[in-house]
């Protein structure tokens, strides 16, 4: 049977066929991963109504590809008081805002009880939005700057209020990648082993892959199978988020851009090879709307959401900062022949548009 009769009966693939769907053109690889799709979600395509707070971008660790952190290429340190957050989760509950995504750097000065006071007076403040807090490289730092394993973290987390990790710190997988891109941050290993404790709770979280930097095509299937071993343990990944590589004020030094072909390639081979996560991410914050709205037709279901203000991508060169506003967000996924349905960060309906 060749590997295009295999996607087509849903037979899993190896990672070597999975490999070489790189050598299908892009039209196949779109029509099987529209296949795919439909089977999953017809033609809904979802989004939240969220909002993202950075709160702070000093950082003990040098990833060559982080242009976020206070360095020589970023050299504007800041930390936010739990006064400024708080107001922030004020004004977005007071506008119908479901979620708030708190992520940022490993800062020494905001240490563990910092997060947790300011998780726990958000809950308290409002216990009905929910948190999507701290990528599994923070809670590694936190782990190992307070001597704490890492399930007194994620349950110190559960307890203040967090209800879902983000798939963030994940990069690539590949040992030898990650050592040159972030060396000294959480292993690939770890990363897994913090999600897997993180679903044994009960509880959901995303994964994401950068790629389009240092990496090569094998090692992003690597990453899937990874990930796919994981979902056949767990079941708790909602969602599989391929980021794009931002190229501006970071250390990487990447000369030749990846292609929007080469994009639309490896999102519609990640619905392909993730036979068990539910939902693809076209995040436009680092595809760019425009092409996060094609994704739609190589597999994707999910554009994350409004975001309001994003600082990590955008200090790379994304079009991100100041967000997307909803009705346009919404016109845009209908304008492009598939229908809005606004959930909430468990993928549950809240409205179809």
């Amino acid at each position: 049977m060749n590997l295009i009769e295999k996607v087509k009966q849903n037979i899993r693939l190896s990672f070597d066929e999975a490999v070489s769907l790189y050598d299908l053109d892009l039209f196949t690889l779109g029509e099987l991963a529209d296949e795919r799709r439909k089977a999953l979600h017809g033609k809904q395509t979802y989004f939240n109504i969220n909002r993202h707070i950075n709160p702070t971008n000093i950082c003990k660790d040098v990833c060559k590809f982080c242009a976020y952190s206070a360095s020589r290429k970023n050299p504007n340190p800041y930390a936010m008081s739990h006064d400024e957050i708080l107001a922030i989760t004020d004004d977005i509950v007071s506008r119908g805002i479901r979620e708030v995504h708190i992520v940022s750097a490993h800062n020494p000065d905001t240490g563990l009880e910092w997060y947790l006071e300011v998780f726990s007076k958000i809950k308290a403040a409002h216990p009905q939005l929910h948190i999507k807090a701290l990528t599994a490289a923070e809670v590694h730092f936190l782990a190992e700057e307070y001597g704490k394993s890492y399930d007194e973290i994620i349950d110190l987390m559960i307890s203040n209020g967090v209800d879902s990790m983000p798939g963030g710190g994940a990069e690539i997988f590949d040992e030898k990648v990650r050592d040159y891109i972030c060396k000294g941050k959480v292993t690939s290993a770890q990363w897994l082993e913090i999600h897997r404790k993180w679903h044994e709770r009960g509880m959901k979280s995303n994964v994401t892959m950068l790629f389009g930097h240092v990496e090569e095509r094998h090692h992003r299937i690597d990453h899937m199978m990874r990930i796919r071993d994981l979902q056949d343990a767990t079941g708790g990944f909602n969602c599989f988020i391929p980021l794009v590589y931002q190229s501006e004020n970071n250390f990487l030094n990447v000369k030749e851009y990846i292609t929007a072909h080469e994009i639309l390639k490896t999102m519609a081979i990640s619905r392909i090879v993730l036979d068990n996560v539910p939902n693809l991410k076209a995040y436009w914050v680092t595809s760019t709307v425009n092409l996060a709205l094609v994704a739609q037709e190589f597999g994707a279901n999910d554009l994350d959401g409004t975001i309001e203000k994003e600082s990590i991508n955008s200090a790379a060169g994304a079009k991100s900062a100041n967000g997307v506003n909803l009705e346009e967000f919404v016109a845009l996924i209908k304008n492009s022949g598939f229908t809005p349905v606004e959930r909430d960060s468990l993928y549950n309906t809240i409205k179809v548009w």
